[in-house]
């Protein structure tokens, strides 16, 4: 599978790209993860390629743990 990029525009945070991406700002966590090596950066300026990590489409829902299904 080949690795998906996001290039940020000046302004954007975490949390703001976690909700772009994936309709979910509190899965900027696992953005951060992803990212670890830029993690001192709160505000981005333009450019600056992030890579996307996969989500499972429950938690892109924000799907209670014990509501998911096996």
């Amino acid at each position: 599978m080949q690795e998906q990029v996001y290039k940020t525009e000046a302004g954007d945070t975490w949390d703001l790209i976690a909700f772009k991406l994936f309709g979910n700002e509190n899965l900027m966590q696992e953005l951060l993860e992803e990212n670890i090596e830029l993690s001192e950066i709160v505000i981005f300026p333009a450019g600056v390629e992030l890579s996307i990590p996969e989500i499972k489409e429950d938690k892109k829902r924000g799907v209670a743990p014990w509501l998911v299904q096996i």
